[in-house]
């Protein structure tokens, strides 16, 4: 895999974990003010979401390129080609 692809995959990797982190942890407010959304969080905590996010992702990472580069993945060639043709 060549640079490119490797931050291509990081980037698409760390949006799908980063989506799947964001209702972790949040609270709504105990006190709803006026023209406040009721579902919005109290405290986010979206840095270290992301921090999180970012050490998940680049495992994530390194077992996909570990498994593409053992050969039991590969995006090469059609898949629909019998062997030995």
């Amino acid at each position: 895999m060549g640079v490119v692809s490797g931050v291509v995959v990081f980037v698409i990797i760390w949006w799908l974990v980063f989506f799947t982190m964001l209702p972790h942890g949040n609270r709504p407010p105990e006190e709803v003010e006026e023209g406040m959304e009721p579902g919005a969080p109290e405290k986010p905590r979206l840095w270290k979401k992301a921090a999180i996010t970012t050490v998940i992702a680049l495992v994530l990472l390194g077992v996909f390129m570990f498994v593409q580069d053992q050969g039991w993945i590969t995006f090469r060639g059609n898949p629909f080609d019998k062997p030995g043709q």
